[in-house]
């Protein structure tokens, strides 16, 4: 495959009554039209959150919004949206959105689309996950039993991290529970053309 250079990821503002948002904009790509339609995706993703956090008419409700970027190499470029909002009663919540594209086309993917056509990776990664929770002795809040079809990930490096929402899985004390999984492990599911195949490339 080709060097590619990593897009350009700068900070805007956004403020509004009782919130301040930090949102990625992507530029420096090798496709206009597919920067436009990430840069759109990302504006998206952040108002969905807004809107999920609901009415900040409590007067000591107030809202932060912020970014973290995963990966951004081999034509791949995986972050996370947050947004923290306290709007009444014992703490704020926070929220996570995960956004995984291919820079030249502009393309999101969901996790389906990680794997081969066919594959069982719902179970695949259930298993993984369901080890990790056992060696690293995760109390979950329900016996954990298999992760959703479209469950949350991002990508970092050669390794997909799957992750669940706070109070999905774990107490809220525990954060957002991640489990990362080694694209190596994955290598006879994997889409070759996708990003978990892309990473896996040695170059």
């Amino acid at each position: 495959m080709a060097f590619q250079s990593p897009v350009i990821v700068q900070s805007s503002r956004a403020v509004f009554p009782k919130a301040v948002l930090w949102l990625p904009h992507v530029s420096g790509g090798p496709n206009e039209a597919a920067i436009k339609k990430i840069n759109e995706s990302i504006r998206q993703g952040a108002q969905q959150l807004v809107a999920d956090q609901g009415s900040l008419e409590d007067p000591r409700s107030e809202m932060q919004g912020f970014y973290e970027v995963k990966t951004n190499e081999k034509d791949i470029l995986s972050l996370s949206l947050y947004n923290y909002a306290y709007t009444g009663g014992a703490h704020g919540l926070t929220l996570q959105q995960p956004l995984t594209f291919k820079v030249s086309t502009g393309q999101s993917y969901v996790l389906s689309d990680l794997f081969k056509p066919g594959s069982d990776y719902v179970n695949r990664l259930s298993d993984i996950i369901s080890e990790q929770i056992k060696e690293r002795d995760i109390s979950t809040i329900e016996p954990f039993d298999k992760i959703r079809p479209d469950q949350y990930f991002y990508i970092a490096d050669r390794s997909l991290v799957i992750f669940f929402a706070l109070y999905e899985l774990t107490p809220y004390a525990y954060g957002f529970p991640y489990f990362p999984i080694s694209v190596y492990d994955l290598l006879d599911i994997i889409d070759e053309n996708g990003p978990l195949g892309i990473m896996a490339q040695n170059n």
